[in-house]
């Protein structure tokens, strides 16, 4: 038997989601039946499992950091961010306010309404490129608050083949991500 959760909302079909922890989620109209949306995914089974096992086999791929090593990661964070920040500001003539270095799982950066940055520790096991893609990233949210493609022209002022970098966080970002030992 495979746990799963349910998430109803406005669509018309049913939709299967194995997320990169394994967490298998089915996505249902509002009215749809809870009995058949387990038929649903008894019929799936074979799929969902052959999902979760290449879950199961990436992350047991994943290297495992100690809290000394992940803090020294955070600290270098800190301190290459910090720096990639300031000269991408004044490159881009946008101001920004404090910055957070974080270890979120689905997010590589952040910015808030007031201009404050967050970014993934994790940045630091990226190429310095895509660091500074990252940066500039954020930094555009500081001119355009959104991802309209107002907001995209800022970045392709900075990096123009930032299409490569968005492609490379996707397809490479799970080989990066460390999983620390507690």
């Amino acid at each position: 038997m495979i746990s799963y959760e349910i998430i109803r909302s406005r669509r018309r079909t049913l939709a299967l989601q194995v997320e990169k922890v394994g967490k298998v989620l089915v996505r249902a109209p509002f009215r749809y039946p809870t009995a058949e949306i387990g038929k649903f995914v008894e019929r799936h089974e074979a799929w969902i499992e052959k999902k979760l096992a290449e879950v199961e086999k990436r992350q047991s791929s994943l290297p495992v950091l100690s809290t000394e090593e992940e803090q020294a990661y955070r600290e270098q964070a800190r301190r290459v961010l910090a720096e990639k920040t300031a000269y991408y500001a004044g490159k881009m003539g946008v101001t920004y306010g404090r910055i957070s270095i974080r270890g979120q799982k689905t997010r590589w950066g952040s910015c808030s309404s007031k201009g404050n940055l967050n970014y993934n520790w994790k940045l630091m096991l990226c190429p310095d490129r895509i660091q500074d893609y990252v940066v500039v990233h954020e930094l555009a949210h500081r001119k355009e608050m959104n991802h309209s493609k107002a907001f995209y022209r800022i970045v392709e002022e900075i990096f123009p083949d930032y299409r490569e970098c968005m492609r490379w966080l996707r397809e490479q970002a799970i080989k990066t991500v460390v999983i620390s030992a507690l």
